[in-house]
């Protein structure tokens, strides 16, 4: 007992307190250390960091014990002193903002403000009567976001830019309705893209135009939306993380009355 007493308080000074930069490898030695959810989160808000949420990345810290919570904080940069890596020189926003990272952003003030993500669980369903190009059968799949409601309250009507990584087009990320229930939401799209769809993979998707403001600078502009939950899914590469594993993110939003 007490050696691991000994190891919990090595790791809450090494780890919680120090400004040393924290990383994938960070966060699952202090959750197996056997800290508490709060603590972790703690770190990664007050401290920088420095993570990988590709796939893979998500899918080994799922394993590794780590929450939908702490994976969500890491995927939105943790502290505010963390280090932003920027794939490219920042292009210039509609109302002289400036948006640096890859990501997804609503006008909040005249400003871009930061859409955050949040974890999604992906379960594959049945294969559909829908084959695209080069013979590929897509799949209808279901996604799940815990908690009822997004963090992300916008009052309509809604403005929203994407910032997408390079080689990455507007037309591969999907707007979708989500369906709350008590304590999730959840929706079903499908892999492979958004051609060729039929059959149930097509209700929640919510079709949308754009508007290119600079190099993989995009606005989207929205129907008229009812108060709702609602998502943007990136693609499966670049700014996305997967959207036919086990795990990936989504960029949630309600919309209020």
């Amino acid at each position: 007992m007490g050696t691991r007493l000994l190891l919990l308080l090595a790791c809450v000074t090494a780890l919680c307190f120090s400004q040393a930069t924290l990383t994938n490898d960070s966060i699952i030695k202090m959750v197996k250390a056997g800290l508490s959810e709060d603590i972790v989160l703690s770190s990664v808000h007050s401290q920088p960091g420095k993570y990988s949420t590709g796939a893979d990345d998500l899918i080994a810290l799922k394993s590794a014990g780590v929450s939908d919570k702490i994976i969500a904080a890491m995927m939105n940069g943790g502290g505010a002193a963390a280090p932003v890596a920027v794939a490219a020189p920042a292009p210039a926003a509609a109302g002289g903002s400036i948006v640096a990272e890859i990501g997804v952003y609503y006008k909040k003030n005249d400003q871009w403000a930061d859409l955050n993500a949040e974890v999604v669980n992906f379960m594959t369903g049945g294969v559909l009567k829908s084959i695209g190009t080069a013979g590929i059968v897509k799949k209808d799949i279901n996604g799940h976001v815990n908690g009822a409601k997004s963090p992300n309250r916008i009052a309509s009507p809604v403005d929203l830019l994407v910032y997408t990584a390079d080689g990455v087009s507007i037309t591969e990320y999907q707007l979708l309705r989500l369906h709350d229930s008590k304590d999730y939401r959840e929706f079903r799209t499908m892999t492979g893209g958004v051609v060729h769809q039929s059959g149930g993979a097509t209700r929640d998707l919510v079709p949308f135009e754009s508007k290119k403001l600079a190099p993989r600078t995009y606005e989207i502009i929205l129907p008229s939306l009812g108060a709702g939950e609602y998502g943007l899914l990136p693609p499966a590469s670049g700014d996305a993380t997967g959207s036919t594993g086990r795990v990936g993110k989504i960029y949630s939003f309600s919309i209020l009355e």
